[in-house]
């Protein structure tokens, strides 16, 4: 598997034909650019979205090309102080295209999972992120091997199929 630095995984997830995917295992991470604003959100402050304005209008002008983006969160429950965070801006990246499903980690028992949360575009490329005890991102790896790419395939199909969408989802 192929290394990546974070400017290539952040390059890479940018160029896709059809289809990109990401599934979201963890209840909680820790990315250097949500830290700040998720603290002030619990320390009630309002919302500010600007750190995800590039993102969005990535996934606008992707839309307007005819891609898909769909992003699964399989979530404990209750759930965590980051999920219950990233619920509230999430809405942003589904207002510009992205589609994000929530499943309850209670219904996912028989599904066959990879070791990793991933992005997978055009069913050609997996990009496994690997993270540290604390949520920390410390690794991208990528993977072709077909094994790796039904996998992950079949794994976020079947999230997918349970999935609430985003404005149904009523986290408690």
């Amino acid at each position: 598997m192929a290394r990546l630095t974070v400017a290539e995984f952040e390059e890479a997830i940018r160029h896709f034909d059809k289809d990109s995917v990401h599934l979201e295992m963890r209840d909680a991470y820790g990315t250097e650019v949500e830290l700040p604003h998720m603290a002030a959100w619990a320390a009630g402050e309002p919302a500010d979205l600007a750190f995800m304005q590039p993102w969005c209008d990535d996934v606008r002008a992707f839309v307007a090309e005819g891609k898909s983006l769909r992003r699964a969160h399989v979530v404990s429950e209750p759930l965590s102080d980051y999920q219950r965070w990233a619920y509230t801006v999430v809405g942003a990246s589904e207002e510009a295209g992205e589609r994000h499903r929530w499943v309850p980690r209670r219904l996912v028992s028989s599904i066959a999972f990879p070791g990793n949360d991933f992005w997978m575009l055009d069913r050609r490329l997996v990009i496994f992120h690997h993270y540290a005890g604390n949520g920390h991102n410390i690794d991208f790896t990528t993977s072709t091997d077909p094994h790796d790419i039904e996998l992950c395939s079949a794994a976020f199909e079947a999230v997918w199929r349970i999935g609430i969408p985003h404005h149904e989802y009523k986290p408690n």
